[in-house]
């Protein structure tokens, strides 16, 4: 067993692309933690979309043993073998919450800089999030190799962003592995160990969860107080249900099972518990036989930024779908669904996500994880309505929103968006932030040659499309982070989508009523590309209540039916026409148009 002042929990945390990932491969084979026949590059990243998007999705956990040599640093530590628990988090602002559930579980963190780019804006939001848990923060600048790197710039800037001392400010390479001793002697020396009491009641933060088809749900966790043995009884403090513990271990590159786990470690737990519902992240742990009285603190609920619909491809495969989405849920905390019916598409689930690149992994996740072909609908964001009587309801779906008669006044979320982006594009930025209704509130240079914008914007406008328009309209020079700052009155309507006077349930959309008419026509448009012609004449109608604002009409597809007629009198040929006409139009009342899948996506790339 490590003593406790041996051990050192710590994350690293940057912006999208700086480097995380490598770095953390560079950390784990300089300590030898996995040999060269384990070595890939992103080898925390085990998720195929990680690899091909080339992003982390997922928190990963590992321990490295460290032997560590007392240097003539000021603040040097004793020599000796260090236990390093190392969890490697998301830079991307969709999985936010994956960061600080990391960094509940941690004393410091490593705050990675590229040196070719320089400070940008989810750099600082994750520092904020890191200083808000009282993190000890180690600079780090990587890329130091790379033709392009700044590195007296970035260093001034990280300076004035934490004020920190030039010659506490790391330079490494993930790349091709300069400074990586440095920065381990760094993590032994200016990290504290963790705080605790080895004697007292267990008490343990579940920070992860992951379902396994054979063991049941494996729970991760970060001891704060006591320790955990094979063959304990132990129970959640929100659910009370209690367990034995199969198995616990500590996470090495697999899971490495041991006798115990001790106080200030990383480990897991196997208690065979095959139901999703009972195992909540952000949970205290704790035994029956010494229980703890005090739940830790510092885990908010997750609040959900964009809601969209699931539904199973096959209504008989509604279980099934319900089944994966718990298994899902277990191992993605973010993710928070309840069940919705709709006329066109039956049972599903109305999901919330906390941006549209999160919605798109659950979906392919959905696909390669547990197979199934779900239907998605439009994505929208969370509306408060005040009716007449002054009710006040919460609209995650257009079909809630009450009757524009009763309905007093609606607000939309309003969110605050900091950019930072070279002088040259702040004219671009500016035109695009104002034509989704933003409004300019500081513009501020950080150093000559970057500036930092700040917008107020409502989120139904950044939902959609404006992170890639953003990057076009900057050539990639700009980086964006936001957070929510509360509701304001806004002129909502529900736009419904009519195929033959019939209302589509799943393709109706709240939005802002100066860009509806735009919205219905572009969308009208898209549709009768995609419908499939019948034998009948379909109309699509965009309208707002009981106003048509956009129509286009699909024409029949026109059999011949006069063909058999060769010669003879004109009265024939109108006969059979007359009867051809009479069954298109029973064929219209009782016909059945079907709506593609890519209809559902096309509403979500309709600027394109």
């Amino acid at each position: 067993m490590a003593e406790m002042k041996n051990i050192r929990n710590f994350c690293i945390i940057a912006h999208i692309d700086h480097g995380k990932s490598t770095l953390a491969d560079r950390l784990l084979q300089t300590t030898n933690t996995i040999s060269e026949r384990e070595m890939q590059a992103q080898v925390l990243d085990d998720m195929d979309l990680e690899r091909e998007k080339g992003i982390t999705i997922k928190s990963h956990a590992i321990q490295i043993n460290y032997p560590y040599k007392k240097t003539t640093a000021p603040n040097a530590v004793e020599s000796g073998e260090y236990i390093l628990n190392l969890i490697d988090t998301p830079g991307h602002v969709d999985f936010s919450y994956e960061v600080s559930r990391a960094l509940a579980s941690c004393e410091g963190a490593l705050l990675l800089v590229d040196a070719t780019q320089g400070i940008q804006a989810q750099t600082i939001s994750n520092l904020y999030l890191a200083i808000d848990n009282d993190l000890e923060i180690i600079p780090v600048i990587n890329k130091i190799d790379m033709d392009g790197a700044m590195i007296p710039e970035v260093k001034d800037q990280i300076i004035d962003l934490i004020g920190c001392k030039e010659e506490d400010i790391l330079l490494a390479s993930g790349k091709s592995g300069i400074g990586i001793e440095g920065i381990l002697e760094a993590i032994c020396e200016r990290i504290p160990a963790p705080q605790g009491d080895p004697n007292a009641p267990l008490q343990a933060l579940i920070f992860d969860s992951v379902f396994n088809s054979f063991r049941g749900i494996i729970i991760y966790y970060r001891i704060f107080n006591g320790s955990i043995k094979k063959g304990d009884k132990v129970k959640f403090f929100s659910t009370d249900m209690t367990y034995e513990a199969d198995e616990v271990g500590i996470l090495k590159l697999g899971m490495e099972k041991k006798d115990s786990v001790h106080c200030g470690d990383v480990g897991y737990i196997i208690t065979g518990i095959k139901n999703a519902k009972e195992v909540k992240v952000g949970d205290t742990l704790t035994t029956v036989a010494n229980p703890t009285q005090q739940r830790i603190d510092g885990f908010e609920d997750v609040k959900p930024m964009v809601f969209a619909g699931i539904f199973p491809v096959d209504t008989d495969k509604f279980e099934e779908l319900r089944d994966c989405m718990e298994k899902l849920q277990l191992n993605d905390a973010s993710l928070t669904f309840e069940l919705e019916t709709s006329q066109a598409l039956g049972f599903g689930f109305r999901c919330g996500f906390l941006g549209l690149l999160h919605m798109e992994i659950i979906q392919e996740r959905l696909e390669r994880e547990f197979n199934q072909t779900v239907i998605t609908t439009v994505p929208n964001v969370s509306f408060i309505a005040y009716t007449n009587k002054g009710e006040k309801i919460d609209v995650h779906n257009p079909s809630t929103l009450p009757d524009p008669t009763r309905t007093d006044r609606i607000e939309e979320p309003f969110i605050k968006a900091q950019i930072i982006t070279k002088p040259d594009y702040i004219g671009n930025i500016m035109t695009l932030c104002i034509s989704k209704r933003g409004m300019l509130i500081h513009q501020g240079y950080l150093t000559p040659s970057r500036v930092e914008l700040t917008f107020e914007m409502p989120l139904t406008e950044i939902v959609f499309d404006f992170y890639d328009k953003l990057k076009s309209q900057t050539r990639g020079y700009a980086s964006f982070d936001y957070s929510p700052i509360g509701f304001r009155e806004s002129d909502i309507v529900r736009m419904d989508i009519l195929l033959n006077g019939e209302k589509v349930d799943a393709l109706s959309a709240l939005i802002h009523r100066s860009r509806s008419h735009e919205f219905g026509r572009k969308l009208c448009e898209k549709l009768k590309e995609l419908l499939t012609r019948q034998q009948f004449q379909i109309a699509i109608q965009a309208a707002i209540g009981a106003k048509v604002i956009a129509r286009e009409n699909i024409s029949a597809m026109r059999k011949d039916v006069t063909a058999k007629c060769y010669g003879g009198d004109i009265s024939r040929k109108r006969k059979l026409l007359e009867k051809q006409k009479e069954g298109k139009k029973r064929m219209r009342q009782i016909g059945n148009v079907e709506i593609p899948q890519e209809a559902f996506l096309a509403v979500l790339k309709l600027d394109d």
